[in-house]
């Protein structure tokens, strides 16, 4: 009821809510001046989405440690920060970031941070955790400074909004009304009106039946398709897709059969579609259908295939920035779910991603969206030096690519270069990475926090804040019981940082490889040093 309650709250006050994010605007300036800004910045890292899908994903409850990049503004002595998680965050994982600070006594940024927890470990969203518990909202409510502070999230929806309302700070995060766009069939209502290609597809329909018929009208399109993309409008990082291979029933192709028998026959096929996430059926994903809705689309062929990507942002006065481009690292059974990414994306088409980000972040913009917002695409190669490339779907969140970035930017304080696509740090360096949230080794199950800060202390695998190079943990929480890491690696080349990512791989093969004595052994020679 609660919940209820909650969202007829936020309904029956949006212009509230969009008079709150309209103080932006004042703070705009402010808020970006980095290094001097006097700001108290709440970070509530809720994922807000579908939890069955989100559950997909191994090690899906340690997701709210991927913003904490956040705790590198704790640079600027004036900013204060109070970020809040369902469970308490290990220490030595705090620690571990604010020791990232150059030039800042740790005690001091320690002091300007303040740490809270629900101690709730049900399967719902942190946000509506936080909902449930109006002392806990009150003591954020009386640790902030209204006239200073902002609301930074992962996505936002009505939850958001409603705690928005509730602490009387504004909600940098596109309104909940707006997150239609961030869809898949928003993303390609979006893609028509820019006239940005992307692959010929339906749009989101909510039975099987109906599925079956927007695939078969596919198909009468393009007799020559040999696979389908089929998709919840509404999945995440690709467990939500599936692939439908068209060889099976090629003989009903067009014109060879009747629009019934193609209908009755692709129905009959998606019984045999092969999911992206692992222990997908079609009994659960056709159940889901009808709550999320899906559409399908044609499957991108090509022998030399990328996943390149774009992001952005809106300000509060509604200029669109272009953030950076990347090369995705892809995953999977057919290479749909996202693993990690490289900075930059390829010279051959990063100044072309950058065009498109701009054509798509105007229109967002002129919808009313605010802050980030990513475009992924599918780019084969023609052959000639030339990238056929196609708009697959925005994301109108955080993405797996905005914790890489950020990291890098309030590490060193750098700028990204429109003209290049290059980001380069203060010295005037090009800085360059690779990072993933998937380094996932059974070997790893069992090391804690604790262990992992041994390792990299002892083979120097951190950031070292004098070079601008070198690796910065995330998921730490994800180690033991999900043997899973995620990291971003950082060099002056595409080639240092591969090789400082490789490094860091093979030290952790070789330390979780080793027999528990052995670690025992060393610890001494760790504590000493």
């Amino acid at each position: 009821m609660q919940t209820l309650n909650c969202l007829s709250s936020y309904l029956e006050q949006p212009d509230r809510f969009r008079d709150l994010q309209q103080t932006l605007r004042d703070r705009w300036q402010t808020l970006e001046l980095f290094d001097s800004s006097d700001a108290d910045i709440l970070i509530v890292p809720s994922i807000s989405i579908d939890q069955r899908e989100l559950r997909k994903i191994e090690g899906c409850e340690h997701y709210e440690e991927r913003l904490l990049f956040s705790l590198i503004r704790l640079r600027n002595p004036r900013t204060r920060l109070i970020y809040v998680t369902s469970l308490p965050l290990h220490p030595s994982v705090i620690d571990y970031y604010l020791q990232l600070l150059p030039g800042i006594p740790f005690s001091h940024a320690r002091n300007r941070l303040l740490l809270l927890s629900t101690y709730d470990a049900s399967v719902k969203p942190l946000t509506q955790k936080i909902l449930d518990r109006p002392r806990l909202i009150e003591r954020i409510r009386q640790a902030l400074r209204h006239d200073k502070a902002f609301m930074v999230c992962y996505n936002a929806t009505e939850i958001e909004a409603e705690l928005s309302l509730k602490l009387g700070v504004p909600l940098y995060a596109a309104a909940p009304d707006l997150q239609i766009w961030g869809t898949k069939s928003g993303s390609r209502q979006i893609f028509a009106e820019c006239g940005i290609p992307h692959p010929d597809g339906s749009q989101r329909v909510w039975t099987s039946t109906d599925l079956a018929e927007a695939a078969a009208d596919l198909w009468e399109r393009q007799p020559t398709l040999k696979r389908m993309v089929v998709k919840l409008n509404e999945g995440f990082s690709g467990e939500g897709n599936a692939l439908l291979d068209l060889k099976p029933i090629q003989d009903l192709a067009p014109p060879n059969a009747n629009y019934a028998q193609r209908v009755e026959a692709l129905e009959k096929s998606f019984d045999t579609l092969r999911f992206q996430a692992k222990n997908e059926t079609w009994d659960n994903f056709s159940g889901r259908i009808p709550e999320l809705g899906a559409i399908v689309e044609a499957f991108v062929e090509g022998e030399i295939k990328r996943s390149p990507s774009v992001q952005g942002r809106i300000t509060p006065n509604g200029d669109v920035e272009i953030l950076s481009t990347h090369d995705q690292i892809l995953g999977g059974s057919d290479e749909q779910i996202y693993l990690g990414c490289r900075f930059p994306a390829d010279e051959a088409y990063r100044l072309q991603l950058q065009q498109i980000g701009l054509k798509i972040g105007k229109n967002l913009a002129e919808k009313g969206a605010l802050e980030r917002f990513g475009v992924d695409f599918v780019a084969v190669d023609r052959g000639d030096g030339q990238w056929d490339m196609q708009a697959i779907e925005i994301n109108l969140r955080k993405g797996g690519t905005t914790h890489p970035f950020m990291t890098l930017r309030l590490l060193t304080n750098g700028r990204y270069n429109l003209s290049t696509g290059l980001f380069y740090s203060q010295q005037g360096r090009p800085k360059y990475y690779v990072a993933t949230d998937n380094l996932q080794k059974d070997r790893y199950h069992g090391l804690m926090p604790n262990d992992l800060m041994d390792i990299v202390a002892h083979h120097r695998l951190h950031f070292d804040t004098g070079t601008e190079t070198g690796t910065v943990f995330h998921l730490m929480g994800c180690l033991s019981q999900f043997g899973k890491l995620g990291l971003t690696s950082i060099g002056d080349s595409p080639q240092q940082a591969e090789e400082i990512y490789n490094k860091v791989a093979k030290v952790l093969d070789e330390e979780s490889g080793r027999q528990q004595w052995d670690s025992f052994v060393n610890l001494p020679e760790i504590a000493f040093w």
